[in-house]
């Protein structure tokens, strides 16, 4: 009888901790979902409209040189010279570093001009930092231990991600994924789950999410269709340690060469302009969404991949502000289309398994890139991207997009690694 009351209060005591603690968490992502959630919504809301304005005037193109040296010189009045994008937020998780609040309005309005002005660059990017850096500070203001605030950078990575995609899902999961390669944090799976949800409901409420992509219609997987993936998904993830290479490369280029960065950032701008002209075409300017869509639809001229990883390479790695995921979508959107139209095999289904297995090369993050998969497409593409998914993985070695994460276990071998990724 004792030994029964004793196990009982034993259970209960764990019991009611354990719903404390989840109450408390709940709170928690709540908060972060609502205030995370606010934000990113009013930032995708400018960019929309910015990208709406360049459009309609592609003359703004023009002052993108100018806009360069704004950027650079509110980074300087801030007194934040030395940004290392998401690469910080993906250091502050490691414990090795502090997010500023400030980087929340720097990254938000530098991200802004960018677009407006026609830098070639995603929104993702700013959208980690913007969240992360609202999440810590929220992590202060609830008084949270070191641990704890780090669970809220995830939190505040997974809301901003999924207000502006409209991907909870991945949104939830890329966060968790992303940090370290072979382990993932599974004490931030409820709250980053509940922000998720909960800042993709408000994004949406206020029609601005950027889920706008159609279930596509797959044909029946057979041995040979099996095979073509497996072509074009390897095909990727070489593409994706080009795009990461190119990338990197280009900074340091740019670093040795143009050591002042009001004269870089300035250089890179008139490059951009210049590229755009010669081209004859807009598609590379801002995320190039409408490319994807036309590839999705089976439509992608031959080059427009290698011209993609041209005009983002310089546009980020000069200085200017945006993110990297939405151009691997373009990247490998365009090239599974062409793939498609070469090998005889759907293009509309090829490129969106090329987006699928270049996200996952650059990211290295499997999980994730399944759950993009379904939330994008519809499951009727299932098998199509395990098997890309799981040959990118394979196949893309240790690059990745960013230097600060880390790749835990081999990917090829049940062996602790504890190395950062190849740039």
């Amino acid at each position: 009888m004792k030994l029964a009351k004793k196990f009982l209060h034993a259970y209960t005591h764990k019991a009611v901790n354990h719903i404390v603690k989840f109450l408390k968490w709940t709170v928690i992502s709540i908060v972060t979902g609502l205030v995370v959630g606010a934000f990113s919504t009013f930032f995708a809301f400018c960019m929309n409209t910015a990208t709406e304005y360049r459009i309609a005037n592609d003359y703004i193109i023009c002052f993108l040189p100018m806009a360069g040296i704004v950027t650079i010189f509110l980074y300087s009045v801030f007194k934040y010279k030395n940004d290392k994008g998401t690469n910080l937020v993906l250091s502050t998780i490691h414990a090795k570093s502090e997010l500023p609040l400030r980087m929340a309005p720097l990254i938000f309005v530098a991200t802004v001009l960018t677009h407006l002005f026609g830098g070639s660059a995603g929104r993702e990017g700013a959208a980690l930092q913007l969240g992360g850096s609202l999440a810590n500070q929220l992590g202060r203001w609830f008084r949270l231990d070191d641990a704890d605030k780090r669970v809220v950078v995830l939190c505040g990575m997974s809301a901003a991600f999924s207000a502006v995609f409209g991907t909870p899902m991945a949104a939830a999961l890329f966060s968790l994924e992303v940090v370290s390669i072979g382990i993932m944090y599974y004490a931030a799976l409820v709250p980053c789950v509940f922000s998720s949800l909960i800042a993709v409901n408000f994004a949406v409420s206020f029609g601005v999410s950027e889920s706008d992509f159609k279930p596509l219609t797959f044909p029946d997987i057979t041995l040979w269709s099996s095979v073509e993936t497996v072509i074009l998904s390897l095909l990727c993830a070489v593409l994706s340690i080009v795009f990461i290479v190119v990338m990197h490369q280009t900074g340091d280029v740019f670093r040795k060469y143009l050591k002042n960065p009001y004269i870089r950032i300035f250089a890179a701008g008139c490059a951009i302009v210049v590229l755009t002209f010669l081209t004859g075409s807009r598609d590379y300017n801002g995320t190039g969404m409408t490319v994807i869509f036309r590839a999705l639809d089976g439509h992608a001229v031959w080059y427009a991949f290698l011209l993609k990883i041209v005009f983002t390479a310089i546009t980020i790695e000069a200085g200017f502000r945006g993110g990297e995921i939405v151009p691997s979508f373009f990247i490998g959107a365009t090239f599974g289309c062409c793939f498609g139209q070469l090998v005889g095999f759907s293009p509309s289904a090829c490129a969106a398994i090329g987006l699928i297995a270049m996200f996952c090369g650059v990211t290295n993050c499997p999980i994730t890139s399944l759950l993009l998969s379904f939330e994008l497409f519809g499951a009727g593409g299932i098998p199509y991207f395990m098997i890309c998914v799981a040959v990118s993985y394979f196949m893309s070695g240790y690059y990745g997009l960013y230097k600060e994460q880390t790749i835990v276990y081999s990917k090829y071998r049940t062996k602790f690694l504890n190395r950062k990724t190849r740039q």
